[in-house]
């Protein structure tokens, strides 16, 4: 009877174990999933921090010289590291293109029409970056004319 005793002790600890491992491992994924989530949060509101500031940046742009604006607006696509036309280059992004110290890039893409005698131009504004879970991006889309244009 003794060595039923010890066979059934050793499987009601391997059977915990087996619990407890289960457990353990259920909260490290949960906690883990929490993390990543947490970061792309993070990384999202930066984004949208970085796509505002752009939109802000190019409406200071618009009110200092139009008509510069919107010979700037004729070249389709801008990678823009920082708020500096002088820093700025033509086409997306490269790799070391990055604004300064983070993970993101941002791509400024325009387009001209005229819509009763006065200019739109349409500004998207793409701010994108990739971690573990793949390529992500933040994007806002708007219009910019001169204001003080009388029709």
């Amino acid at each position: 009877m003794r060595g039923e005793e010890c066979g059934q002790s050793l499987f009601e600890i391997m059977l915990a174990l087996a619990i407890s491992t289960l457990i353990v491992i259920a909260l490290v994924a949960l906690t883990s999933n929490a993390i990543r989530n947490s970061t792309f949060s993070k990384n999202k509101s930066l984004a949208t921090r970085y796509s505002q500031e752009a939109t802000e940046w190019l409406r200071g742009e618009r009110d200092a010289d139009f008509d510069a604006f919107k010979i700037r607006a004729l070249t389709p696509l801008y990678c823009l590291p920082s708020l500096s036309w002088a820093e700025a280059s033509i086409g997306a992004c490269a790799a070391g293109q990055e604004i300064s110290g983070t993970i993101f890039k941002r791509e400024i893409s325009f387009s001209i029409s005229s819509i009763g005698g006065k200019t739109i131009i349409q500004a998207a504004i793409n701010v994108h970056w990739t971690d573990s879970q793949g390529l992500h991006e933040v994007r806002s889309v708007t219009n910019f004319s001169d204001w003080r244009e009388t029709e």
